[in-house]
């Protein structure tokens, strides 16, 4: 899978994933025009939307109704310095039994990007002048 990010202008990138397309950029205050999330904001929506989708699919097979379900991510320090600490917050429906509920606190742990994140994925970095 690529996944292309190409400067619209100042730091406003459009970012093309398969068929999709987002944009980001950095707010004011950090010399941005703000026209969309930050990289680190689609960090977090990712880890938020990765846990909620696992989640789902675990309840799907399971059986169990989680109606409204959400997920809150709370991002603590900066992940510029080093520091960042993400919090998931499920927010499940009620009329969950104590174990139901503990099994999807532990299959939140499971999504792909909550792995990738936990355990510091390498990334490696090319060039491909004229590309």
């Amino acid at each position: 899978m690529e996944i292309r990010a190409t400067r619209r202008e100042g730091y406003t990138h459009d970012l093309v994933i398969g068929e999709h397309s987002l944009v980001a950029d950095e707010p004011p205050s950090r010399g941005g025009d703000d026209q969309g999330p930050t990289p680190t904001a689609m960090l977090a929506g990712s880890l938020a939307a990765c846990v909620a989708i696992t989640v789902e699919m675990y309840a799907d097979r399971k059986g169990w109704e989680l109606g409204e379900l959400a997920v809150s991510i709370e991002v603590e320090g900066s992940l510029i310095k080093g520091d960042a600490v993400f919090e998931v917050i499920l927010h499940l429906p009620g009329g969950l039994t104590e174990e139901q509920t503990q099994r999807i606190t532990t299959i939140a742990g499971k999504c792909p990007v909550h792995k990738a994140i936990a355990r510091q994925t390498p990334v490696t970095i090319s060039n491909r002048v004229g590309d």
